[in-house]
């Protein structure tokens, strides 16, 4: 049996005037970039062979260089959505498609993976959440109808259809305009299965959905532990480096990179957590081009290996154990450092350092050693 291609269309060829932002709502940034990369990451998925992004005329240089990157085609949509979507669709290769609003950059991959499985067994699969509030029908500010609401659902994206059959819909939809695809292949081929989508799978519309300082919590996402530890003994030198803090002392730390002990154990816990081998995997003491190398750069290369296997950490604690030097004046420093190379808030970072009280090898005052745990989220 031949395996099952995916594709995903992904709709970004609108104005959002409703934001107000004067321009494509998707290019305006949200969390540091613009809305549309927060979407498009989302779908880097080995299960997904091809994504195709539609875009207005003016917009097509700037979603274009947000495409590529990840490998993704986009093209010319039309003076609709439905005019969008029904020419993505000409250049659909796969045996299942997927149709998502470029605006809900916050559903999760566990949502995308069920999307396809339950196309694949039904031919269909709209996301959709339960209504919880009281439903009515209004005409001229009178309530004149009250709706069952164990009926009702609200409908998202993704909308899985089989490509053969969400194209044909297409090719029959008239000139009416189609809020959404379960409509065209509802009219014209079959009743669209429903699935469970997820309430934080919300769609940006207005500007003060773009004013949110972090995205909404998915129960069905994984938060994940990991804990690191890291020690280095002191050798000669007049100083040690710690969380990239360059600290005066005696002595220096015995190390072939910079022998950040602090940032040491932070990689290793982020790798630990993401399920990963440690440090010395991805950064052996036999290569030479590590010698003297800065941890910090060592540690935002761990940030993005992270990234690629969909998580992102959500808080870093890191107690620090040395006899000597004193460490306090120093704290804050380190974790503004440890912020600005992992992208994560002083208030998401803790660092306290404390001594050995003169036992083994920290009270002996032979070196330093750090540990680290931290929070992952799916992402």
């Amino acid at each position: 049996m031949n395996e099952i291609k995916v594709s995903a269309v992904i709709c970004a060829a609108g104005k959002g005037e409703r934001a107000g932002f004067g321009k494509n709502k998707l290019l305006t940034p949200l969390f540091g970039a613009p809305a549309l990369y927060h979407t498009l990451k989302k779908f880097q998925s080995p299960l997904i062979d091809e994504v195709i992004v539609t875009s207005s005329p003016e917009d097509l240089k700037e979603i274009s260089a947000l495409c590529a990157p990840f490998g993704y085609v986009a093209v010319l949509g039309g003076a609709s959505r439905t005019e969008s979507v029904k020419k993505a669709l000409k250049k659909v290769n796969g045996d299942i498609v997927l149709i998502h609003d470029g605006a809900r950059p916050f559903l999760s991959t566990a949502l995308i993976e069920k999307c396809i499985a339950e196309t694949e067994k039904f031919g269909s699969a709209v996301c959709a959440v339960k209504f919880t509030d009281t439903a009515v029908f209004c005409d001229y500010g009178l309530i004149t109808e009250r709706l069952d609401r164990d009926r009702l659902y609200c409908v998202q994206t993704p909308q899985g259809f089989l490509t053969e059959d969400i194209k044909k819909a297409y090719e029959l939809a008239d000139k009416r305009l189609y809020t959404d695809d379960s409509a065209v292949y509802g009219k014209f081929i079959a009743q669209p299965h429903i699935i469970d989508g997820e309430p934080t799978n919300t769609k940006l519309t207005y500007r003060e959905d773009f004013m949110r300082e972090t995205a909404p919590q998915n129960s069905s996402e994984k938060n994940r532990t990991g804990f690191g530890v890291d020690v280095h003994a002191f050798g000669k030198g007049n100083s040690v480096t710690l969380a990239g803090v360059k600290i005066p002392h005696t002595m220096g730390l015995i190390a072939h990179s910079d022998g950040d002990v602090v940032l040491h154990a932070v990689c290793d816990a982020l790798l630990s957590a993401a399920g990963l081998k440690d440090i010395g995997t991805y950064f052996p003491d036999s290569n030479p081009a590590l010698k003297g190398a800065d941890s910090g750069e060592m540690l935002e290369k761990v940030v993005k290996m992270l990234e690629n296997e969909a998580y992102v950490p959500l808080n870093i604690s890191v107690s620090v154990q040395a006899e000597s030097p004193r460490l306090a004046p120093y704290i804050d420093d380190m974790k503004a450092n440890i912020a600005r190379r992992t992208g994560l808030k002083l208030t998401d970072i803790a660092v306290a350092a404390g001594t050995c009280e003169g036992l083994g090898f920290v009270g002996e005052r032979l070196g330093i050693a750090a540990y680290c745990t931290v929070l992952l989220k799916e992402i």
